[in-house]
């Protein structure tokens, strides 16, 4: 449930209307190359995920493949763009719940949900996979039943709906009115939302089975960003047009439920995207402890971080990724809203920077795989020509979030982070590799770290 419903983030339900609204109908045309990218991104890191599960993932991958200096900055990076997700979706899901109960000051429901699932990560990983899994859930039931009523719609068999039809895809100026350029600009807007997709291959390091896990994951997110994406959003685009009145300011999904004379269902769908958020900071707390669990490890950051408790839980890299989500949100209520929106910028352009890493990554991990004869069950397609064209695309994208004003802040600033870390993981790349005997994976049991004391780690 996790592989399936970690492609359904807040930002489907939130986000889609400002893409809409700048490429009109031909947002299907963005959402499908942000998604090919994530395909064939995940492809490669599912190669590397089967052949050497980790819970530091492509950060491991990294230092192996490229070198310390690059595991380590790709680490925290990651790190980093996890624990600012923090404060921003508990400051979403408090901005819903203050609605709803507007006597209670929205600070108090953003740290309450803050405290729940930090409360509920520091028990066990079985705690992050029961809510994930409901959560998942929740969103999947309510993608499909979207896409059914929508489809109803159009089909004319939906009693008292005002929509019908996929005339709206070409009568509203035409399905790209606004030309290939606005295309490009949506795409920046959409392929942030797909960031998460990867979690599930550090997720499975924690599982029986790694290897079966990653693999279905992999081999399924083809359709799972053709439903939940480009099916839901083609419903949009269908049944009403893209520069309706109304549409941005009620959001995607709510304004075509109006339109359908299902408004009613619109307090349900604020639910659903509560679940969203709730899930995305879930996956944030989680996401970011693992990762600081696994740079701990290898030496790259404080030696504490990667000891867990008898349940296996690494408490300590929980409560520090924790602590400064929660300084992250009582920022957003008392720090000016330029000096936020700086933090949230600096995180802007990360997700590309991961996708490149993993990109080059799997380019020298998989010569090694051949040489060792090693042939994991999910390999990348037309390797190393796909996996070029893939580093080719990720380069594109970023010289257009440099050309486009709107992005540029966002790429500045991360570049300028990935500068100052790159250059401290270049200074202690020269101090040799770092030993991760005696400290064991999350979740594991108390005899396997027992052996791993006497035995390092190869």
């Amino acid at each position: 449930m996790i592989s399936i419903a970690g492609v359904i983030g807040a930002g489907i339900f939130v986000g889609s209307a400002k893409a809409i609204a700048t490429a009109g109908p031909a947002v299907l045309i963005s959402y499908a190359l942000a998604g090919a990218l994530v395909v064939l991104v995940m492809r490669m890191l599912g190669e590397m995920a089967i052949a050497q599960p980790d819970t530091g993932s492509f950060s491991t991958y990294a230092d192996r493949a490229l070198g310390r200096w690059a595991g380590f900055s790709i680490g925290w990076l990651y790190w980093w763009f996890w624990v600012i997700v923090i404060p921003v979706e508990a400051t979403a899901g408090a901005l819903i719940l203050g609605d709803w109960f507007p006597g209670v000051p929205q600070w108090a429901f953003a740290l309450a949900i803050t405290g729940l699932l930090v409360a509920s990560n520091l028990l066990s990983v079985g705690n992050y996979g029961e809510f994930e899994f409901w959560f998942a859930l929740v969103k999947v039931v309510a993608i499909v039943a979207f896409v059914g009523l929508g489809l109803a719609a159009i089909l004319g068999l939906l009693p008292g709906s005002e929509a019908s039809g996929v005339g709206h895809l070409w009568q509203d100026g035409g399905f790209m009115p606004n030309g290939f350029g606005a295309v490009l600009a949506a795409m920046l807007i959409t392929m942030f939302t797909f960031m998460g997709t990867e979690i599930v291959t550090i997720a499975a390091a924690e599982s029986p089975n790694p290897e079966s896990g990653i693999r279905k994951a992999v081999n399924s997110v083809i359709w799972r960003i053709s439903l939940f994406y480009l099916g839901s959003i083609f419903i949009v685009v269908s049944l009403v047009a893209w520069n309706a009145e109304g549409l941005s300011s009620a959001g995607s999904y709510q304004f075509t439920l109006e339109q359908m004379g299902l408004g009613w269902l619109t307090t349900a769908l604020e639910f659903v995207i509560l679940t969203a958020v709730a899930s995305c900071l879930n996956s944030a707390l989680y996401t970011a402890s693992r990762m600081a669990f696994s740079l701990s490890r290898r030496g790259e950051a404080p030696a504490g971080w990667s000891r867990t408790t008898s349940r296996g839980v690494p408490a300590q890299a929980i409560i520090a990724s924790s602590v400064v989500g929660f300084l992250g949100v009582i920022g957003n209520y008392l720090l000016p809203e330029k000096i936020f929106g700086y933090l949230l910028a600096s995180s802007g352009a990360i997700a590309l920077f991961v996708y490149l890493v993993i990109a080059m990554s799997q380019l020298r991990m998989r010569r090694q795989l051949d040489a060792d004869g090693h042939r994991p069950e999910v390999r990348m397609w037309l390797y190393p020509w796909l996996t070029y064209l893939t580093i080719g695309f990720i380069c594109a994208v970023l010289v257009l979030m440099l050309v486009q004003e709107g992005h540029r802040l966002e790429l500045g600033l991360s570049l300028g982070l990935a500068a100052v870390i790159v250059a401290i993981g270049l200074t202690r790349g020269r101090r040799g590799p770092a030993s991760d005997a005696g400290r064991r994976e999350p979740g594991a049991p108390l005899d396997q770290a027992q052996a791993e004391r006497t035995t390092p780690r190869t």
